[in-house]
């Protein structure tokens, strides 16, 4: 008996959608049951955010996930990141995160991973989920799963630690942390009790899925506001802000600057190489120029890649490189079964900063180097003409197609791509100086909007 929903809340990567309307409990339960259907799974967990929603979700869920056979644990409340963590530690071979991460109030979605916390694509599984929820095709199960519950933030607070080197050397640190109402102000003081001499400063830790305060969005500057406040009026030594499902993590330093994702995979990297000397680490390619100078300059193996968490964690596994990081924030850890860990991340740059440099904008001094213009969205009828406009108006520089169209010069280079999900093109410049990065921003920016 097919089923009538609206198919277009499966993302290349994961389900989002409008709670009520495109996202149902029922709809829930057919993609719960489509999941140990279509991927064989049999023992998986299901955790979710703070979102009003995520409670009749996860019953609908765990009802469509037994209905097929699987013995599901349930994680309750946790991050994006936990979850993968629960998956890789205890040996369940599937997981459902109920989360629409970064996105409004009103939104609620789903994130999938198979064994050892490989994510699923719509390539790799999800496709196959999203047509065994159409088509309704159940086959019914020899048996009815079980339910059961389990706590894991604990062994995960213990699991984030160990990725410092002494966790005694850790520095008595003051640091703001800017939980946007999302699952970091569960997470953290499970983190923290193992720092005992590090002072967290709390911003917003109340879980709280209307976020009354500001978008769990901290890519966008604006959403970084309180927490420079914070900062600076508690003379704090480093700020750090989670997205809502606290899988992706900003820092903000003790002057209130906003260095990006970029200048926190150089420090991961280097980090990552005094734990593994001589090791390859892995950067996309929208990440500055310091990034792989920075590796070099360690000892390390830069290796460029596309961009998005379906490319780089297989690249990761199959190339055993310890660590990946993104321009978005989104940074992967081999010994965390290559999944992302905002958290993980932050633990290895204070690992870092207590040994290089008194203050944060010194330890960091080294990768801030250059000047970046962020991503820049602009929605367009065509992203294929725009992108080969691009190539010819710059035709004088180096470019190639790894992902998108990048443009290289000797002292700046930009990258434009299409976005995976909406009628955009991403647009990324970095220019030794603000004024060439001006310059060429404001020249490919004619290019799309003409």
């Amino acid at each position: 008996m097919p089923n009538a929903f609206d198919t277009s809340i499966f993302k290349s990567y994961d389900v989002r959608g409008i709670v009520g309307s495109q996202l149902t409990p029922e709809v829930a339960y057919l993609i719960g049951r489509a999941f140990v259907q279509a991927l064989g799974r049999t023992n998986i967990c299901i955790g979710r955010d703070m979102r009003p929603s995520g409670e009749a979700m996860l019953e609908a869920l765990t009802r469509g996930a037994t209905d097929a056979g699987a013995d599901v644990t349930q994680i309750g409340l946790i991050s994006t990141d936990a979850l993968y963590f629960a998956v890789g530690h205890y040996g369940f071979d599937g997981g459902m995160m109920i989360t629409a991460s970064h996105n409004p109030a009103e939104y609620n979605g789903l994130k999938f991973c198979r064994e050892q916390a490989q994510a699923i694509s719509l390539d790799t599984g999800l496709g196959e989920v999203r047509d065994l929820a159409v088509s309704g095709a159940f086959t019914d199960a020899k048996r009815k799963g079980t339910v059961s519950h389990r706590e894991v933030l604990d062994d995960f607070g213990r699991h984030c630690v160990s990725f410092i080197r002494d966790p005694a050397k850790v520095k008595p640190y003051t640091i703001a942390i800017d939980a946007g109402n999302g699952m970091a102000g569960l997470t953290v003081p499970y983190v923290f009790k193992y720092l005992p001499q590090v002072k967290v400063v709390p911003l917003f830790f109340e879980l709280d899925g209307t976020f009354p305060n500001h978008p769990a969005s901290p890519i966008e500057d604006e959403n970084k506001l309180d927490l420079r406040r914070a900062v600076l009026e508690r003379h704090c030594d480093l700020g750090a802000a989670f997205d809502g499902d606290a899988d992706r993590m900003f820092i903000v330093d003790e002057r209130g600057g906003f260095p990006d994702g970029s200048i926190v995979t150089a420090a991961v990297g280097v980090a990552t190489l005094k734990k593994y000397p001589g090791s390859k680490i892995l950067y996309n390619l929208i990440c500055s120029r310091s990034v792989p100078e920075a590796i070099e300059k360690h000892g390390g193996i830069p290796v460029r890649s596309q961009v998005g968490h379906s490319l780089i964690k297989p690249e990761m596994r199959e190339q055993n490189i310890p660590f990946g990081g993104e321009h978005s924030g989104h940074f992967y850890f081999r010994e965390n079964w290559f999944a992302d860990s905002g958290m993980i991340a932050l633990m290895q740059c204070l690992d870092l900063f207590s040994e290089e440099g008194e203050t944060i904008t010194e330890a960091i001094a080294p990768y801030n180097t250059r000047f970046r213009s962020g991503e820049i969205n602009t929605k367009v009828a065509d992203a294929d003409a725009k992108m080969r406009e691009i190539a010819a108006r710059f035709s004088d520089g180096t470019i190639d197609h790894l992902d998108g169209v990048t443009v290289e010069y000797p002292n700046w280079w930009l990258n434009v791509r299409k976005s995976n999900t909406e009628p955009l093109l991403r647009l990324n410049v970095e220019g030794d100086t603000k004024e060439l990065m001006e310059r060429g921003r404001d020249a490919a920016l004619a290019v799309i909007a003409g």
